[in-house]
């Protein structure tokens, strides 16, 4: 299994905007973890950060055929991006969506995602371990379509 995780504008500077908000972690820390949990379940994890729209979405259209699920924090892109929505509305890869912060306790124009309706879930506001559970629901998700897969070959 080979995941993905693509981090969207700003995210760069964790670690030293707005800890009070995003915490302490650093993206690098998270990353170093994220990436030791996957290992821990036998799944290679690649993990890219960029603070443009258009190499997120070059990001999620060059990820089919090489990777079998995305774990997304789209940063403010979330809320705004069309473009990004319909990129991933484009894939056959399953997306989590992740966030830090709890987008629907914050300003109001962060309570919708734009892409929320196109993945198969959304993890916010636990901060850090947020991408842990996201990783934990990717996995968990294409074991249970394998299982479906192998199923439906076996009929």
């Amino acid at each position: 299994m080979k995941l993905l995780l693509l981090n969207g504008p700003n995210l760069n500077l964790l670690g030293t905007r707005e800890p009070e908000k995003y915490g302490n972690k650093t993206l690098t820390d998270i990353e170093i973890n994220l990436t030791d949990e996957a290992k821990k379940n036998n799944v290679e994890l690649v993990c890219r950060q960029t603070n443009y729209e258009g190499k997120l979405i070059d990001e999620i259209q060059f990820a089919n055929g090489t990777f079998d699920g995305i774990i997304l924090n789209a940063g403010g892109y979330t809320h705004t991006s069309v473009a990004l929505r319909d990129a991933i509305a484009s894939t056959t890869i399953p997306v989590v969506e992740v966030h830090l912060t709890n987008i629907h306790a914050r300003e109001e124009f962060r309570h919708t995602s734009l892409i929320a309706p196109v993945c198969i879930g959304q993890i916010s506001g636990f901060g850090s371990y947020s991408y842990k559970l996201g990783l934990y629901a990717m996995i968990d998700y294409l074991k249970k379509q394998e299982e479906i897969e192998n199923m439906e070959r076996r009929r």
